[in-house]
């Protein structure tokens, strides 16, 4: 029988790409914008501090706000400066709203001439942001809108609420590039902090909203901004009777105790006493001497 001739694989025909596979050369980009860094011997630029000061109610944080480098503005949120009367602030009163807040620290030639800008206090004005948030940011794809932080479900209120409280980070933070001061006055809540290292330990925190785990909390984010965060407490001192009581002196904490949150950017250790009617802690967190001593 005849052998059948083995079959051969033919080449696959090589196909050329169709004319209009390409839809021509890609799109023009904008040219990398051209960033060169900072000469040792140039100047630094004059840029403000950005400072948050909490204690507890009545330790005196809005006087001492009002002794830092003038001429000092205060958007009185608490309206507690017209009965304190601080002598060398000027109060901006008739805030009632997020949008107003906003509104007024955005302006930033209305205080072109002023050196320290003051929101007192960052524990109002984030009650402020949580209710612009709540009658802005809807709960559902319907449009409806929560009644309270927890409304959204799964933490979402805390990370909107979060997204809030940015705007005002950075209105402030557009205060101090333009070398302006700004300080942000906190109330005081106690909280129990976590210890890796050891037992637990409660301590003096800004009353700010801290979801547990620290994801979208405004208390961290504000620590982080903060280029000082200063506690300010009465001191205490121990009676016969074993008690602590409150003494008409007070102390201010530069640094990270294991009962108050507060940190610098100065290298300043320790704590001061706070003097009545001295600007000597301003003098020192914002580095005055050292500057006018050059």
């Amino acid at each position: 029988m005849a052998q059948m001739p083995a079959a051969t694989r033919q080449p696959k025909p090589k196909t050329e790409p169709k004319e209009d596979f390409f839809e021509g050369p890609p799109a023009a980009t904008a040219a990398p914008k051209q960033i060169s860094p900072t000469r040792f011997e140039d100047p630094p630029p004059e840029v403000g501090h950005r400072v948050v000061i909490h204690g507890r109610g009545g330790v005196g944080k809005s006087s001492l706000a009002d002794l830092a480098p003038g001429p000092v503005v205060s958007f009185d949120l608490d309206g507690s400066l017209g009965v304190l009367q601080p002598p060398h602030t000027q109060r901006v009163v008739g805030i009632e709203t997020w949008d107003d807040l906003l509104k007024g620290l955005k302006d930033l030639g209305a205080w072109e001439k002023v050196k320290t800008l003051v929101v007192d206090s960052g524990t109002k004005a984030e009650e402020l942001a949580l209710k612009w948030t709540l009658t802005n940011v809807p709960a559902n794809s319907t449009g409806g809108h929560a009644t309270s932080i927890e409304g959204y479900g799964y933490g979402k209120g805390y990370t909107y609420l979060a997204d809030t409280w940015g705007q005002l980070l950075a209105a402030l933070d557009a205060h101090a590039e333009a070398g302006r001061n700004v300080i942000l006055i906190c109330h005081s809540c106690t909280q129990m902090v976590p210890n890796p290292h050891g037992e637990d330990a409660m301590r003096y925190e800004p009353r700010l909203q801290a979801p547990s785990g620290g994801k979208a909390s405004n208390r961290l984010r504000t620590l982080e901004w903060a280029d000082h965060m200063l506690f300010m407490d009465f001191d205490t001192a121990v009676n016969k009777e074993n008690k602590a009581q409150a003494g008409g002196t007070r102390t201010l904490y530069y640094t990270e105790t294991g009962w108050a949150m507060a940190k610098n950017r100065m290298g300043l250790t320790g704590s001061d006493p706070v003097v009545a009617g001295s600007d000597a802690i301003w003098r020192k967190v914002f580095g005055l001497d050292a500057k006018e001593e050059k």
